[in-house]
């Protein structure tokens, strides 16, 4: 299967999922969750990737559901926490 292919079935399924669980496609930052399981996945172990982009929704929707802050700005905060915890691991060797 080509990757525009694979691109249009991911951003299919992104939709399809985001919309059965009430969230708005359009706020999904594909690449954003992509380039965070990936920095997890290789500045960690592979199976920090699911791990890690799970933590920061769960985080992000919590911070969300106090009022303190709009699920986008809640996602960010996790997500960049999540990148510098990453950085700091000392068996990281990934280079930003």
């Amino acid at each position: 299967m080509s990757t525009a292919n694979n691109d249009d079935r991911l951003l299919a399924w992104t939709r399809t999922l985001a919309t059965q669980l009430g969230v708005e496609p359009s706020d999904i930052d594909i690449n954003g969750i992509l380039g965070l399981a990936g920095r997890a996945a290789h500045g960690i172990v592979r199976p920090a990737a699911p791990l890690t982009t799970y933590i920061v929704g769960y985080a992000a929707g919590y911070a969300a559901a106090l009022g303190d802050m709009s699920p986008a700005e809640a996602y960010t905060r996790a997500a960049d926490t999540a990148l510098r915890t990453v950085d700091l691991e000392p068996d990281n060797e990934q280079t930003n």
